[in-house]
């Protein structure tokens, strides 16, 4: 499925390349990024709350999602910044809803899709993103060095992804300051939190640290602290929420 995913994304590439130098200069006008790593960093578990319509793994989700007003009842909570799924084809996300909660809450924002070429990293800023995920598993080494590089020059901050110890590993090696640790098995869809708790010993004291998947309840929030998290990622929890707000503050009282 990730192979599947990563070539629909490659199908669009030409037109992106091609707008990559407007891209730029669009980015380069706008306002200056927020701090996503500083965001992570306040005392408490942080909370990335993210806008999900639907996954390949869960299906739909939230068809009708109200990008904006969700990422405000986000903002109440307490989230410390904001996830928002761009990919069309297989989460059902767009530039736009980026856009929209961009004009809607003061929070970092984070463009949550499958970034393989350096023009996405401006289209990401073009659109009001502060942050980009790089996901480990589908870059060569010298393309996550490339993407750094570039996140770095648009002043922005990449969450870099990692599924194992040795993709942790790589994105040590490439520098990577705030890693996530993804608690879903990419071939079988399942998720363990043991996963990021058998990671978390290798990312060291200078990385931020973010736990991703499976974390539903203050229960489960509580895990990913104790193994040292600083932040955990949320989504189908909380948009499929009756009142996120409540579930953000909740998570966030984790011990």
């Amino acid at each position: 499925m990730l192979g599947e995913i990563v070539a629909s994304v490659r199908s669009r590439l030409p037109d992106v390349r091609a707008r990559r130098g407007a891209l730029q200069r669009a980015a380069e006008a706008s306002d200056p990024p927020r701090d996503f790593k500083a965001a992570l960093t306040r005392p408490g578990l942080a909370v990335i709350a993210e806008i999900k319509r639907r996954s390949p793994s869960a299906g739909m989700l939230a068809g009708d999602l109200d990008p904006p007003r969700w990422a405000l009842r986000y903002e109440e909570g307490g989230a410390a910044a904001i996830s928002v799924l761009t990919e069309p084809d297989y989460f059902a996300g767009s530039l736009h809803d980026l856009e929209a909660v961009r004009d809607t809450v003061g929070l970092p924002l984070l463009r949550k899709d499958f970034i393989v070429e350096p023009a996405q990293v401006w289209e990401a800023r073009a659109h009001g993103a502060d942050a980009v995920l790089l996901i480990v598993a589908i870059l060569s080494d010298a393309e996550l060095a490339e993407l750094m590089a570039e996140t770095r020059e648009a002043g922005m901050a990449a969450l870099v992804e990692a599924h194992t110890a040795a993709e942790a590993d790589r994105a040590l090696s490439a520098g990577a300051d705030v890693i996530g640790v993804n608690n879903r098995d990419l071939t079988t869809f399942v998720t363990d939190l043991a996963t990021a708790e058998a990671v978390a010993p290798r990312l060291g004291p200078d990385v931020v640290r973010v736990a991703e998947s499976g974390v539903s309840d203050p229960a489960s929030a509580a895990r990913m602290a104790i193994a040292g998290y600083d932040a955990i990622l949320v989504g189908e929890a909380l948009v499929r929420s009756e009142d996120p707000a409540a579930l953000i503050a909740a998570l966030r009282s984790s011990p």
